[in-house]
């Protein structure tokens, strides 16, 4: 079982995570903005990820810290959890529509962190969550997970479906991506036969 814990506590935030790549879906989300524990756990159920994640932080001041922390200790997670990445897919992606909104998310956990991010929102909140931070969420997933992530939202009018899909096509294109095959389960997916730091393909 592929599975981590991650205690990362500042001045500013507290979070805890444990996570099993390998599990079937189920989750506990506790953090103080209910749109963002809502697109977890959405993130979770259909990664197929078992997630018990509880985040508390400074939200009086802004949602900036507790947001972004969110996705660099869910990336860390990830990095741990798939340790040295032997017989993973590496790269992943997918299309998700809903209703009007369409999202697509690829990645590549090939240890050179990128973040691409083209979304546009009518609303600076969605529920209680400050749209403006999503960006800061996958940039900080994508950098503590050493992944190029890709994030397009090229149609959609609804904020709240737009954010979703998001959500939802960055579980399908990380359960591709940590998906294994059994004919490399000894290998590493990299020519370098390694991947570790960023100047690796």
């Amino acid at each position: 079982m592929r599975t981590s814990t991650i205690n990362r506590h500042t001045n500013e935030t507290q979070i805890d995570i444990e996570l099993n790549i390998d599990g079937s879906g189920d989750y506990t989300i506790e953090t103080p903005i209910g749109f963002l524990s809502h697109m977890l756990e959405g993130f979770a159920k259909h990664g197929l990820f078992d997630i018990k994640l509880k985040a508390d932080g400074d939200v009086h001041v802004d949602q900036h810290h507790l947001v972004e922390d969110c996705g660099i200790a869910l990336g860390q997670a990830f990095r741990k959890a798939l340790g040295e990445k032997k017989g993973i897919n590496r790269a992943g992606y997918f299309v998700f529509p809903m209703d009007e909104a369409l999202a697509v998310v690829a990645v590549d956990i090939g240890g050179r962190p990128y973040l691409q991010f083209e979304a546009e929102f009518k609303r600076r909140l969605c529920g209680k969550l400050d749209t403006d931070l999503l960006e800061d969420f996958f940039h900080g997933f994508a950098v503590n997970l050493m992944a190029n992530v890709v994030v397009r939202m090229p149609y959609g009018r609804s904020d709240h479906h737009k954010i979703e899909a998001t959500f939802k096509a960055f579980a399908k294109a990380m359960k591709m991506a940590c998906d294994t095959d059994p004919r490399a389960m000894d290998h590493i997916p990299s020519t370098k036969g390694m991947i570790e730091n960023d100047s690796n393909r």
